[in-house]
């Protein structure tokens, strides 16, 4: 594996943090030869695809602060969660999805690896205890849906100065739009826009929507998916 590659988003990792990844993506591709966490095509760049793009969330951290702890909702198959928590030791990471195969997955990954900074949750978002609203640090999403959906999600869970890192793709202008209202209503603003490459064969451009927390959320968010769904924000 590569790992050199890595120098692009600001990381040299050590002799340990490679031999650690080396065993992640090996019970990685194990797992999913029986439990489908990414597609086999995806699989044969996995690191290219998934674990740099999820450890570009250095360029964020270098930029503003290391938080204490991250939520990472819609984690799936542990991207970013897994690969931060390797490199970020110091942080806490609640890894939340509300599929149960996949949090089995991340909780395989912490006991092999000795992981002690991530906690896997199953559940939905909008189902989780009201004492996680306003805690946290950072909020993190690589691969769970719309912008408006995202930042009812994650900006209620944010303290006050908190920061949202969306992962999204280059062409990510319309969604920007479309979510001025969830911003606003929500409390949060657009700071700054991060973009980087994947190291892939066809040219794959990123980004790292960074939005702050302004002010308290009000308390009826989150609000239940099939709310959210049939009257956005």
């Amino acid at each position: 594996m590569n790992y050199d590659l890595l120098s692009s988003i600001g990381l040299e990792l050590s002799q340990n943090e490679k031999q650690q990844f080396d065993k992640y993506i090996a019970i990685f591709k194990n797992y999913n030869s029986h439990t489908n966490l990414i597609s086999k095509n995806d699989e044969k760049v996995l690191f290219e695809k998934h674990i740099y793009d999820s450890l570009a969330f250095n360029l964020f951290a270098k930029k503003y602060k290391i938080p204490e702890n991250i939520m990472d909702i819609g984690t799936g198959g542990g991207f970013p969660s897994v690969p931060v928590s390797l490199i970020f030791k110091n942080t806490k990471i609640y890894a939340v999805d509300s599929t149960s195969k996949k949090i089995n997955f991340i909780n395989e990954v912490k006991k092999q690896l000795n992981i002690e900074n991530i906690m896997p949750v199953v559940s939905r978002i909008e189902e989780l205890p009201e004492e996680n609203k306003t805690s946290f640090d950072v909020v993190t999403s690589r691969a769970l849906g719309t912008l408006s959906l995202l930042l009812e999600y994650a900006i209620p869970y944010l303290k006050v100065g908190g920061y949202f890192v969306a992962y999204k793709s280059v062409d990510s202008d319309n969604e920007l739009m479309t979510a001025k209202n969830a911003m606003k209503v929500l409390h949060a603003e657009l700071i700054d826009v991060i973009e980087y490459k994947l190291p892939l064969e066809i040219n794959f451009c990123r980004k790292l929507l960074i939005f702050k927390k302004i002010a308290d959320t009000p308390f009826q968010y989150p609000r239940k998916y099939n709310i959210i769904k049939n009257n956005p924000l």
